[in-house]
C-alpha cells in the first residue's frame, strides 16, 4: 500500500546549526558553570533538504535534546539555529508556532489519551491543517476513517483501528503514534528511538516504511537510534553524539568509530560485538567529519 501523498507543500527544511549550545531542562545560567550544565555543546552541523541522517550515541549523550532542538522546543543558550534562512529565535511565539508547522516530531513514548480510540489519534496528525471545528468534529465523528486504516497498515496496526488506546501494547502504542506521521503534510521528520519497544522484524519494516514515507515526499528524516547496525545499513549519514557533542559525522561508520563513542559509557546500549574490537586507545580515524 503506497504513501498518501502530500500535495501543495512547503519546501523540506534546510537547517543550519553553528557552534550551538543548550542547556539542561530547567539548568539556571551561569558564568562559572563552564559548560557543565549544557546538554549540547559547540553543534555544528549542515542539513540539506531530503536527507536521511541517523543519531547514535549512548543513553543521556544528547540525542532526545538535539531532536528537540532542531523542533525549536529548546531555545539555543548560545550559537545559532537556522532554518531555511530564517532565525526561528528572532519571530514572535506566533510565527515560531507557524514554523513548526513544517515539522513533524514523534516522541519515543507518544503521548496519547488512554480512553481514546485508535483511529481518533491517528488523525490528529491532521491537527495542525484543521480548524478548530474540524478539530472538534473529529472527536466525535472521525473525518476520514480510510486514511487512518491505511496509514496504521503502513506499520501492520491497521486491525487496531476503533480499539482504544489503553488496549495497545507499548510497541502498539510507538507505532500508533508513527501513523500520526503518515497523515501530517510535515516536510522535516524529527523521530525518537522509534523502534525501542520493537521485536527485530518490526523494527527493520518500520525503518523502511518511515524511509520510504521521507522518499515520496521529498522530506528531510532525522531519527534518532539505539539500534546501531540498523544506522549504519540503511541511513547514509551517521552522526555519533557523546556528552553532548559531535564525535563523529560520516558516511562509514566503523567498529573503532563505535568503540570510541560507546567507550566507558555506562550504558548497555553498545553493540555486543565491539567489546573487543578496537583497543582501549584505540584512535578514531582522521576520515570522519569531526566537529
Amino acid at each position: 500500500m503506497s504513501v498518501t501523498p502530500v500535495s501543495n507543500a512547503a519546501p523540506a527544511t534546510q537547517i543550519s546549526l553553528r557552534d550551538l549550545c543548550v542547556r539542561h531542562t530547567g539548568a539556571a545560567a551561569s558564568k562559572s558553570d563552564a559548560g557543565q550544565n549544557f546538554a549540547l555543546k559547540n553543534i555544528s552541523l549542515q542539513i540539506k533538504s531530503g536527507e536521511q541522517i541517523a543519531i547514535i550515541g549512548p543513553s543521556g549523550a544528547g540525542k532526545t535534546t538535539l531532536l528537540h532542538t532542531l523542533a525549536c522546543a529548546h531555545q539555543p543558550a548560545s550559537g545559532e539555529l537556522v532554518w531555511n534562512d530564517s532565525y526561528p529565535w528572532q519571530h514572535t511565539d506566533a510565527e515560531r508556532h507557524a514554523m513548526r508547522r513544517q515539522l513533524f516530531l514523534a516522541p519515543q513514548s507518544p503521548p496519547l489519551p488512554a480512553r481514546q480510540r485508535v483511529i481518533t489519534s491517528v488523525l490528529a496528525g491532521r491537527l495542525p491543517q484543521w480548524s478548530l471545528w474540524q478539530s472538534l468534529r473529529s472527536l466525535f465523528s472521525p473525518s476520514d476513517p480510510v486514511a487512518a486504516y491505511e496509514a496504521l497498515a503502513h506499520f501492520h496496526l491497521q486491525d487496531k483501528l476503533y480499539a482504544r488506546v489503553d488496549q495497545l501494547s507499548g510497541g502498539e502504542r510507538q507505532r500508533c503514534g508513527l501513523a500520526r506521521l503518515c497523515l501530517s503534510d510535515a516536510r522535516l521528520l524529527l523521530v525518537d528511538e522509534p523502534l525501542s519497544a520493537l521485536d527485530p522484524t518490526l523494527a527493520v519494516q518500520t525503518l523502511n516504511s518511515l524511509q520510504q514515507l521521507a522518499r515520496q515526499r521529498q522530506a528531510t528524516l532525522i531519527c534518532s537510534l539505539h539500534q546501531v547496525e540498523l544506522a549504519r545499513t540503511h541511513f547514509p549519514r551517521v552522526i555519533g553524539l557523546r556528552q553532548g557533542e559531535i564525535l563523529f559525522d560520516t558516511d562509514r561508520v566503523t567498529d573503532a568509530m563505535l568503540t570510541g563513542l560507546y567507550r566507558n559509557a555506562g550504558s548497555t546500549s553498545a553493540p555486543a560485538h565491539l567489546a573487543t574490537a578496537a583497543a582501549p586507545d584505540t584512535a578514531l580515524p582522521d576520515t570522519m567529519r569531526c566537529f
